[in-house]
């Protein structure tokens, strides 16, 4: 019997392809506005447990774990696996198998009884044209899973996903980054402090914006300058153009303070 060849080929495997309160005209708007609301200021998502998450970037070095004794699953978050390259010496012993699952495009690694090598590296092309190398220590009985995330694609979803929302959904997005005091995609957040001015016994001051293309936020802080209780209205404080309103208290104690968030028509007064 002939001897297995330790010429080391390069080989390439192609993979198949309270209460927020809206201005009358928004009435309908009103019960999905307040209701998430309501649940954002009450609750908080549990983050999704990955075994492994990674962020890459085209051309990046992924470093992992892949299992000494099960199946490695690698998947790519928005895209899919086109092709993987990687050597091999000939020798079954010193190989890993990389094998695609073409219904997600996830791909799988496995690793001989007794490989020996601390490391296993390879190349992998996506559909989307995005290229990674992979460097994985080699240990563990049980299977592994890598989810690998690539910013570019993140940001492209997020502008996908700011220009095919409805103007109520964009200011449900809105309202909800403005209570958080979060950045929000397609909004510019501006610490935009002006002078308080008087409406009635409310002393209103704006101390924040968000500046978008079609809508913008305004967080004002309102106090309560006369000795008796004050319902905060929106009659009083909304501007025109007004798309919607929030305040976190509906009544004001006497000297009080409360933040208010109104969101406005872009170029609105």
């Amino acid at each position: 019997m002939r001897a297995p060849s330790t010429h080391r080929t390069a080989a390439h495997s192609a993979v198949p392809t309270s209460t927020p309160r809206i201005p009358p005209s928004r009435a309908a708007f009103r019960a999905r506005l307040s209701g998430t609301v309501l649940i954002y200021m009450c609750m908080a998502a549990s983050p999704a447990v990955a075994d492994q998450s990674v962020l890459a970037a085209d051309n990046g070095t992924i470093g992992c774990v892949a299992s000494a004794k099960d199946l490695t699953r690698i998947s790519l978050a928005g895209d899919q696996f086109a092709s993987v390259s990687k050597i091999s010496t000939g020798n079954a012993d010193d190989d890993f198998k990389i094998v695609n699952e073409p219904t997600r495009g996830d791909i799988y690694l496995s690793v001989p009884d007794g490989y020996g090598k601390p490391k296993l590296s390879f190349f992998g092309t996506t559909r989307k044209g995005y290229v990674y190398k992979f460097v994985c220590d080699v240990r563990g009985d049980e299977a592994e899973q890598l989810f690998v995330a690539n910013s570019a694609i993140q940001a492209e979803e997020a502008r996908q996903t700011v220009g095919s929302v409805s103007p109520e959904e964009e200011a449900t997005r809105l309202v909800q980054a403005m209570y958080r005091g979060e950045a929000l995609e397609g909004f510019e957040q501006v610490a935009d402090v002006l002078a308080p001015v008087r409406i009635g016994k409310l002393e209103v001051q704006q101390i924040g914006q968000y500046r978008g293309e079609d809508l913008r936020g305004l967080v004002l802080r309102v106090r309560n300058t006369s000795r008796e209780v004050i319902r905060i209205d929106e009659q009083v404080l909304s501007a025109r153009g007004a798309v919607a309103f929030m305040a976190p208290v509906s009544d004001l104690a006497a000297n009080a303070s409360s933040a208010v968030y109104l969101i406005q028509k872009a170029g609105a007064r």
